[in-house]
């Protein structure tokens, strides 16, 4: 149950709702669980709700013609700008509070495909809770 409720707070971490998963990860391996299990618990749950962001800029760029769609078109045009300049590459912050889940919803958007979306943001976001847990771990 343990890690149960650890995947699920580091996916929902990884959407766009507001969330944290680093203490939870932080106060699991205090209380004596395994660091290993935690840090790949953590870090699947934490991808999984990446891609689900991906998933979710892809499939809103076929309404950018409508009406409603949120994203104005000059600002899509910038955004479609900025990630040509630092695009892929800028997955690898993905890790980061506030700018790390706009990044992988844009993503999407901007088409990045699954097979260097994924790589990317599984090295953040593994880094992320390995050092979480490495630190954690000398508390204990």
């Amino acid at each position: 149950m343990v890690y149960l409720g650890l995947f699920v707070a580091a996916f929902v971490a990884a959407t766009l709702l507001p969330a944290q998963s680093e203490g939870v990860l932080a106060g699991l391996v205090v209380a004596g669980h395994t660091p290993l299990w935690l840090v790949l618990t953590a870090s699947v749950g934490n991808v999984l709700g990446s891609l689900l962001n991906w998933w979710l800029g892809r499939e809103a760029m076929r309404f950018s013609d409508r009406r409603w769609f949120p994203v104005k078109p000059a600002a899509l045009a910038r955004a479609h700008a900025w990630y040509g300049r630092y695009g892929r590459w800028s997955l690898l912050l993905s890790w980061m509070p506030v700018i790390g889940d706009p990044l992988t919803l844009a993503a999407g958007m901007m088409r990045e495909p699954l097979r260097v979306f994924l790589p990317l943001v599984a090295v953040a976001k593994i880094a992320r809770y390995a050092l979480v847990a490495a630190v954690a771990a000398r508390y204990v």
